[in-house]
C-alpha cells in the first residue's frame, strides 16, 4: 500500500544552492479517433461503464487486433510537428505487467522501434530581464503508439484513492483507446527555472496537439496527462554532498504519475526538487518509484517501486504486422501540418495590435483561440480581449479550470461576446450594463439580447430626459460646476456619476459628459 506520510522538504532556493534539477517529461495523449486503436469500439468520453468494449479490447482468447489507420497517421503528423524522424519500418510490442484495470495483463505499445524519434520542441518562457521571452529547446527522444488502460474507481473513503476505500470497480471503456506517448530526453540546464520550463513545454505541446486537431487535450478529463520524472545532481564543483549519494550521474529519478493540469506540472517539479534535496542532504538515497500528485495539498506521496524497461519483458506483438509508411505518404501528411502555434501567436499579435504584456495575459488565460473566433464574429480585438479576460476568466480561475473548458461548461461562445460588444457599440448598453448582461449569460439565463431584454437593461435614448438629469445635477453641485468652468475638466467625472445615479445607471456616460461640458461652456 502506498505511503501517505508527509516527507521532509527543503526550501526551493536552498535546494538549488547545492543541486541542479534534471527532468524527463512523458506526456500521454489520447487521440481523437472515432474507434479504439485495435478494434472498432467507440471512444466517446462519459459513456456508461463497460458499454464500449468488445472481445479485442477485453483481451479475450482468440480475439485478433487490427491497427487503426487514422491513429497511425495522427502519430506521424505529431512526430513531424515535433521535428522528429519518421521510421520507415516499426512494430508493436507487448509490455508485460499487471494492473487491475488492464484486461490483457499486457499493454500493446512500442519499445525499441517507435514511429517517431529524435525531435525537439522550442518553448518560450519569460526572459530573465522581465521583458519579452527567451527560447528553451526541449529535445524529444521518441513519440510512440500504444493503447490506454481501463480505469479503476475506488468507492468510499475521502480521497478517491484505494487507501480507505470500501471497494473498487473497474471501467474498461478507456482500455484500447489510442495513445501517443511523447518522451523527452533528460532536460538539463534549466536550473531554478525548471518548473517554468516544464509548464511551458506541456503548454506548448498542448497548443501544438490542439492545432493538429488530433486530440481534444482536455487535461481535466485525462485525454492529456503528464508523468514528471525528476532527479537531482550535485552542482559542478560542489562537495557538499557525497558522490555516493547520487547513485548515477543524473541521480535516481522519481516519476510523479498522471499530473493533469499545467499548474500542477509546475508545482510537482518544484515539490520533488525540494523533497529530493531534503533526502540527499540528510544522507539518504532516492528510491526509484512512482509517486501520486495531490492537488489539494501540493505534495506527492509514494506509489510503487518503478520498474526498468527490462522488467516489462518486452517482446514483439505476434498478432500485428509491422507499420511501414511510405516516404510519399509521410510527405503528404507533412503537407497537412498547420501553422506552428508560436508563429500563429506572433501573427495574431501583430494583427490585433496587442502589446507584449497584453498578449502574455491572453496566452496565460488560454484565450487566444476564443479571441480569434470572437474577432471573426465581428468584435474588435481590444473589446474581445476585455470581455474574455474579465468575468469569464475570473470565474474560470475560481473554478480551477481553463477558460476554454469553463466557456464550454457554461455555454458562453465567441458569438455571444461579439453580440454583447455590438450592443455596446450600437448604444443599447454601457459597459456597466454589459457586465451585468455577461454575468447573466454565465449564469445560464440565455444569450446577451435575451438577458438584456429579461432584465430590462437598455440605455435611455430620450435625450430630453438625459438633459434634464444633467441640469439637475449641475444645479445641485455648483462648487464642482465652478471647478469645471475654471478649467478642471477632470472634475466632470463626479457629475457624470451623479447623472448615472439620477438615470438609474441607464445613461450613456459619453453623452452625459458632452452635455455637462456643453452646459458649462467648456471645451473638452
Amino acid at each position: 500500500m502506498a505511503s501517505t506520510t508527509t516527507d521532509e522538504v527543503l526550501g526551493y532556493d536552498e535546494a538549488l544552492t547545492t543541486f541542479d534539477p534534471v527532468m524527463g517529461l512523458e506526456v500521454h495523449v489520447e487521440l481523437g479517433t472515432n474507434t479504439k486503436m485495435f478494434c472498432g469500439c467507440a471512444t466517446g468520453f462519459g459513456a456508461d461503464p463497460n458499454t464500449q468494449v468488445c472481445p479485442v479490447c477485453l483481451g479475450l482468447p482468440g480475439a485478433l487486433p487490427v491497427v487503426n489507420e487514422t491513429g497511425v497517421e495522427s502519430a506521424i503528423r505529431i512526430g513531424l510537428a515535433l521535428n522528429c524522424e519518421i521510421a520507415q519500418w516499426c512494430r508493436f510490442a507487448r509490455k508485460n505487467y499487471f494492473y487491475p484495470d488492464m484486461p490483457k495483463n499486457f499493454q500493446t505499445s512500442q519499445y525499441d522501434e517507435p514511429i517517431a524519434f529524435d525531435g525537439y520542441l522550442d518553448v518560450e518562457i519569460p526572459a530573465r530581464s522581465g521583458e519579452g521571452t527567451e527560447t528553451f529547446r526541449v529535445e524529444i527522444e521518441r513519440a510512440h503508439m500504444e493503447e490506454d488502460t481501463g480505469k479503476s474507481m475506488h468507492i468510499g473513503g475521502s480521497t478517491g484513492r484505494i487507501q480507505g476505500a470500501e471497494y473498487s470497480l473497474v471501467d474498461f471503456n478507456r482500455a484500447g483507446i489510442p495513445l501517443i506517448e511523447i518522451v523527452t530526453r533528460p532536460i538539463v540546464g534549466a536550473g531554478e527555472r525548471a518548473p517554468e520550463v516544464a509548464k511551458a513545454y506541456v503548454s506548448a505541446l498542448r497548443d501544438l496537439l490542439r492545432a493538429l486537431d488530433v486530440s481534444d487535450v482536455k487535461m481535466e478529463q485525462g485525454s492529456m496527462r503528464c508523468d514528471v520524472n525528476l532527479s537531482l545532481r550535485a552542482r559542478a564543483g560542489d562537495d557538499a554532498v557525497a558522490p555516493e549519494q547520487l547513485e548515477v550521474p543524473l541521480g535516481t529519478r522519481s516519476e510523479t504519475k498522471n499530473v493533469n493540469s499545467l499548474r500542477s506540472v509546475e508545482r510537482a517539479v518544484r515539490y520533488e526538487v525540494c523533497r529530493h534535496a531534503a533526502v540527499l542532504t540528510g544522507g539518504g538515497s532516492i528510491l526509484q518509484e512512482t509517486r501520486h500528485w495531490h492537488e489539494d495539498t501540493g505534495i506527492t506521496t509514494s506509489g510503487r517501486e518503478k520498474s526498468d524497461a527490462e522488467d516489462y519483458r518486452y517482446f514483439p506483438e505476434p498478432d500485428l504486422v509491422p507499420v511501414a509508411p511510405t516516404r510519399e505518404r509521410v510527405e503528404e501528411l507533412r503537407a497537412t501540418l498547420p501553422e506552428p502555434p508560436a508563429e500563429r501567436r506572433k501573427r495574431l499579435q501583430d494583427e490585433w495590435g496587442y502589446s507584449d504584456l497584453e498578449m502574455r495575459d491572453v496566452l496565460n488565460a488560454g484565450a487566444s483561440e476564443l479571441i480569434e473566433a470572437t474577432v471573426a464574429a465581428g468584435a474588435k480585438p481590444q473589446s474581445a480581449r476585455k470581455w474574455w479576460l474579465g468575468e469569464p476568466s475570473r470565474r474560470a480561475n475560481e473554478a480551477a479550470t481553463d477558460l476554454v473548458g469553463y466557456a464550454e461548461q457554461v455555454g458562453l461562445t465567441p458569438a455571444h461576446v461579439a453580440e454583447l460588444e455590438s450592443m455596446v457599440s450600437a448604444g443599447r448598453l454601457n459597459d456597466k450594463m454589459a457586465r451585468q448582461v455577461l454575468e447573466g449569460v454565465l449564469d445560464g439565463e440565455g444569450g446577451p439580447t435575451q438577458v438584456a431584454d429579461a432584465r430590462g437593461l437598455e440605455l435611455v435614448r430620450d435625450d430630453g430626459a438625459l438633459e434634464g438629469a444633467v441640469e439637475t445635477v449641475i444645479a445641485d453641485n455648483p462648487d464642482i460646476a465652478e471647478k469645471i468652468r475654471g478649467g478642471k475638466v477632470q472634475a466632470a467625472g463626479a457629475l457624470i456619476g451623479q447623472v448615472m445615479k439620477e438615470m438609474k445607471g441607464q445613461a450613456d456616460a459619453g453623452k452625459a459628459r458632452a452635455l455637462i461640458l456643453d452646459k458649462l461652456g467648456v471645451e473638452d
